[in-house]
């Protein structure tokens, strides 16, 4: 297969709106897996980090929210045209109740995918 597209989002979730988010984004997820042209769709909820780990050891698991509680989607398509049309499609349809569990919108990176 040659390059593809891809685009990964940062929501940055209220605490109190982890398992309304969760919900939504299973619903949602079953849909954007059926978009024209998409090839893989991910999400991580980021609970643990590397600081004060010795190399080589596992993670360690964030023990209190401090602000938000950080989730991630990778979502990869064939072409640029196809994520277009899967953009719009998301935004048409999902943004206005997205955004509502966040504490500011959310961040988009899309590009070329190189490996």
């Amino acid at each position: 297969m040659g390059h593809t597209f891809s685009e990964i989002k940062l929501f940055q979730v209220k605490p109190d709106k982890l398992s309304e988010f969760e919900s939504l984004i299973a619903s949602i997820a079953d849909e954007q897996r059926n978009r024209n042209g998409v090839i893989s769709l991910k999400y991580m909820k980021r609970f643990f980090t590397i600081d004060r780990v010795e190399l080589g050891d596992p993670p360690r698991e964030l023990t209190k929210i401090v602000k938000c509680v950080k989730y991630y989607s990778y979502w990869e398509f064939d072409s640029k045209e196809s994520y277009g049309k899967a953009t719009k499609w998301f935004f048409n349809n999902y943004v206005k109740d997205i955004q509502k569990l966040l504490i500011a919108p959310f961040d988009i990176n899309c590009g070329d995918s190189i490996l």
